[in-house]
């Protein structure tokens, strides 16, 4: 298993707070460093405040061997055009380092946050990672774009406009995915897989490897779960009711409930969908007990974390991101064995 990680380094889990800070553009240098130096097979960046292809290029400059990567980009909020050149960007910068996720983002945010037109998001996908792989292959073999889809005809090549070939240019994808169709799209046009958090090792049994049965030799499922961890218990009890919340915010949101539905608890997410409305934030944990709790959520002090991902991941998944906060020297050496152990998993 490969351990990977967020920027920015350690960023505690707010629940249902607002984060008390956001990413400090100052210290991504120092943090894809040492992130390097824990052994850590990956570094990535989300896309939520921060535009993630330009932070990234900050974490390329500062390190030469750990992959950078987007967790995940939003795809429909720009073109295939578009993505295919921030990443080949990217993957020159970083001399062949750089992996690319795209997610779909959901109607509400496509339309009403990104002004954009909405499709079916599976379909969409499909021809929008082959619409990027084909521009790709275009600007590489110095060759005419012609590439038609149901979404998508490009067929316009204007020398003035096309990048020059690159030493690297087979750039993984990965597509981040919760339901079996998407899952499904991932192994057709895709180098992995991208998990949100709300699937447990259950549903990955059960839902996701079926889906993914017909994926090709080196496609990876990556998982960025719930973790509630700390060095010692009472931190660690603390830590337990932020994932609380976020699990209670996770299994009120309509587009997630495929994987709580698993478990049969439909009367649950309509309870805290209604709640969500109502914007009852503190009630909505208290709906969320232990059982359910540790079903969704990686629970275990620091010397005890990558053995329970090991019985909890083994043989479903290929990477996971995970972190500590790091606050002393004692922080970073318990880190970089947790990356250690994990990386050793089989």
């Amino acid at each position: 298993m490969k351990a990977e990680t967020l920027l920015p380094l350690g960023k505690l889990d707010p629940g249902l707070r607002a984060p008390d800070e956001g990413l400090d553009l100052n210290n991504v240098a120092g943090d894809a460093a040492t992130t390097e130096s824990l052994g850590y097979q990956t570094l990535l960046m989300e896309e939520t405040k921060d535009d993630p292809f330009q932070v990234l290029t900050m974490a390329a400059l500062a390190t030469r061997r750990v992959n950078i990567g987007t967790s995940v980009a939003v795809a429909f909020a720009r073109s295939p055009y578009v993505i295919a050149q921030s990443a080949w960007t990217l993957q020159k910068i970083s001399n062949g380092r750089f992996e690319l996720g795209l997610g779909s983002q959901v109607r509400g945010h496509i339309k009403r946050r990104f002004g954009m037109d909405w499709h079916a998001a599976g379909p969409w996908m499909r021809d929008y990672v082959n619409a990027v792989r084909a521009i790709w292959h275009s600007w590489q073999t110095r060759s005419n774009l012609e590439f038609e889809s149901d979404h998508y005809q490009l067929n316009l090549s204007v020398p003035l406009f096309t990048p020059e070939p690159i030493d690297q240019p087979n750039i993984p994808i990965h597509v981040a995915a919760v339901n079996p169709y998407m899952c499904k799209v991932a192994t057709e046009v895709a180098d992995g897989l991208r998990l949100h958090p709300v699937c447990s090792p259950r549903y990955i049994e059960e839902i996701v490897i079926p889906a993914v049965a017909a994926r090709k030799t080196g496609f990876e499922i990556c998982l960025k779960p719930l973790i509630a961890t700390a060095r010692d218990d009472e931190t660690l009890q603390q830590r337990k009711e932020i994932a609380r919340q976020r699990l209670a915010f996770y299994c009120s949101t309509p587009a997630y409930a495929r994987a709580f539905h698993l478990y049969g608890l439909e009367d649950l997410c309509t309870e805290l969908a209604s709640a969500s409305k109502r914007q009852a934030w503190g009630q909505m944990a208290a709906m969320i007990d232990d059982d359910l709790l540790h079903q969704f959520v990686v629970v275990a002090r620091y010397d005890e974390l990558a053995k329970t991902i090991e019985q909890r991941y083994a043989g479903l998944i290929d990477r996971i991101e995970v972190s500590i906060p790091i606050a002393d020297d004692a922080d970073k050496e318990s880190l970089k064995q947790i990356v250690k152990d994990i990386n050793a998993i089989a």
